[in-house]
């Protein structure tokens, strides 16, 4: 795996809207905060494009996120939100130059097609983290803010899991993959696919129907996506629905359940995913979880 330099002080981290549409109202906490703790803050009019939807059209979208792959003055880029859009430019985009000049790509949600495309394709590392629209002023101290910076700048990111009763915490070290479960099932068969095998594999959600929740982890495990992981770990789960007729499980029980079969390390109420507990972990790295005085630890390491 390629590592991306970490950052440092006066570094540049542009913003890019590979998806939805941003207004400069909306960054402007995430700006304010980025030059308070001493980064350079790039973006041009691009980032406000609208086209319905999308920060743009696709042709836009892909040749802004372009220029900033292909800039040897951007230290990182830190997409601003998800909702839908970046897999219609991935295609678009040419990473030959990055290949040269790797930098980290940040973001969660959506941003899950940037992280497994780079490590599957380009054995690079990423950044799931939170991002632009979910700074307020109010929250800049919060651990998900602190650990983006601790992300961006090499130090090992440690957290303790909250015991969960479905969880088999047992201790386990790998590759970290995977992001959004909903992307992770739209990209299964595409360029962007990835390859879970003795990976530790991570997923989060939001905003789905239980049953849909079902149907992607039938689809994780029937596509061989479970069979050879070294853990699974499950972040927030967020905002579920129902039918009117319930299906009979939460979202967790669904994944406990399609688990059942196998014995890898089962780790709920990971703090990441649609929740403002939204801390960073690095895709492409070593990550390890242990019990440490009665604890359940997991280490995001900076190298893979």
């Amino acid at each position: 795996m390629i590592i991306p330099p970490f950052l440092t002080i006066g570094d540049t981290i542009a913003l890019a809207a590979p998806a939805r549409k941003i207004s400069k109202e909306e960054i402007f906490p995430a700006e304010q905060w980025l030059k308070s703790v001493g980064f350079n803050v790039f973006y041009d009019d691009r980032l406000f494009a609208e086209d319905h939807q999308f920060a743009g059209n696709d042709v836009l979208r892909a040749n802004y996120f372009q220029d900033l792959l292909d800039s040897e003055k951007v230290n990182a880029i830190w997409c601003v939100r998800g909702g839908y859009g970046s897999a219609r430019i991935i295609d678009r985009l040419d990473f030959s130059r990055f290949c040269n000049h790797p930098k980290w790509i940040c973001g969660y949600s959506d941003i899950t097609v940037f992280h497994n495309h780079l490590q599957q394709n380009l054995h690079t590392a990423t950044l799931h983290t939170t991002m632009p629209i979910n700074i307020k002023e109010n929250n800049t101290q919060s651990a998900a803010c602190q650990s983006f910076l601790d992300a961006l700048t090499g130090k090992t990111l440690t957290y303790e899991i909250t015991p969960h009763t479905l969880s088999r915490t047992k201790p386990f070290s790998g590759i970290l993959t995977g992001g959004n479960l909903s992307m992770l099932y739209s990209l299964i068969g595409s360029p962007s696919d990835i390859d879970t095998t003795d990976k530790v594999l991570f997923i989060e959600d939001l905003d789905e129907y239980l049953y849909h929740i079902d149907r992607m982890m039938l689809n994780l495990k029937r596509s061989g996506k479970l069979s050879h992981i070294k853990a699974l770990l499950v972040g927030h789960l967020s905002d579920m629905h129902d039918n009117t007729v319930p299906f009979g499980r939460t979202a967790e029980e669904i994944v406990a359940d399609h688990c059942q079969e196998f014995d890898f390390p089962l780790i709920f109420n990971v703090p990441a995913g649609h929740l403002p507990d939204n801390r960073a972990f690095r895709m492409g790295c070593q990550i390890e979880g242990f019990i440490k005085d009665n604890k359940f630890i997991i280490n995001s390491l900076n190298h893979a």
